[in-house]
């Protein structure tokens, strides 16, 4: 169902909610009210049906309005999922039909040794570009399936960790050096995963180049903070993230509006879909996972993003 025709059902349900209460209002004041002579002949029995039959009527008002909001919110549901399925979709055709026609191409005609390199190179962000999507939702399912419980994981080297995250993503992107800056006091240590570490910040540097209109200038700040923890922030000066949305962009699926501006290939800014809605679920999935936790702030859209994620000290 389209997202325009969520209103519908949202609205027919309240207004027949209020048509039921009115009319029960109504029935209780004539009985009540101008019907005063009649009233007083009821027994006890009656006033007792009378005042059952107006709660579980009111109950019934309740169940209704409880039952209309349940159904726009799987109205949503299914909006997201199909929406996460499109964009899977969109994701794998586009480097399949590229891997295709590149293979096609190498197959048929007999190209230079420096034309071979280049159709290789793009090969392979292709494959990476697949390998990425694919890791997105395995991981999802993972996070989605795993105990609550706190994994205490070894030490790891933050500041080594993302030097090497960052260094990818200004290769794939095609980023100056100084696109993301990274700033720590002591480099110090965090306990985790490392694979999960990695994970969590590939996705929030990846979102803060790829939201980011050019020149992309993204900082990242690494230090201790209160409670031997170790305080990492992501602040970048993209498209930034509306207020009502703050609170949102955690869950699975969601995605913050259909179409967003994106920093392209050599800095040229293109429109695309946005992504599978899965990254900051598994953001947030994997930092609860290790004991700490994540949070997004923006002084609204245009005004740029920052993200804070708090993690275990290795010394914890």
């Amino acid at each position: 169902m389209a997202r325009r025709t969520i209103g519908f059902p949202l609205a027919l349900g309240i207004v027949l909610c209020v048509i039921a209460l009115t009319l029960g209002i109504g029935w209780q004041l004539i009985v009540v009210g101008d019907l005063g002579p009649v009233t007083r002949g009821l027994t006890r029995i009656h006033w007792l049906l009378i005042i059952l039959g107006s709660l579980f009527f009111v109950l019934i008002i309740v169940g209704l309005l409880l039952l209309c909001l349940w159904l726009v919110r799987e109205i949503r549901s299914g909006q997201q999922q199909q929406a996460f399925l499109d964009a899977v979709t969109h994701e794998m055709k586009t480097p399949l039909a590229a891997l295709r026609l590149y293979l096609e191409t190498l197959e048929r005609r007999d190209v230079d040794a420096a034309q071979r390199r280049r159709f290789l190179s793009h090969m392979a962000l292709d494959v990476e570009r697949l390998d990425r999507t694919v890791s997105q939702v395995l991981a999802a399912a993972r996070a989605e399936g795993r105990a609550a419980g706190r994994a205490r994981g070894e030490p790891v080297a933050l500041g080594a960790l993302i030097e090497r995250i960052a260094e990818d993503i200004r290769r794939r992107h095609a980023l100056a050096e100084d696109a993301i800056c990274i700033a720590h006091d002591g480099a110090p240590s965090a306990r985790g995963a490392e694979d999960e570490l990695g994970m969590v910040f590939r996705n929030l540097l990846d979102n803060a180049v790829k939201y980011s209109k050019p020149p992309v200038r993204v900082s990242v700040r690494i230090a201790e903070a209160e409670g031997g923890r170790v305080a990492v922030e992501i602040t970048d000066r993209g498209i930034g993230i509306g207020q009502r949305e703050l609170n949102k962009i955690f869950r699975r699926f969601y995605r913050a509006g259909a179409v967003r501006p994106m920093a392209g290939e050599l800095g040229k800014q293109v429109f695309r879909q946005a992504g599978l809605g899965l990254g900051l679920f598994i953001v947030r999935s994997l930092v609860r996972r290790g004991g700490g936790n994540v949070e997004a702030r923006s002084e609204g859209e245009g005004r740029g993003s920052r993200f804070r994620v708090l993690l275990p000290g290795a010394g914890e």
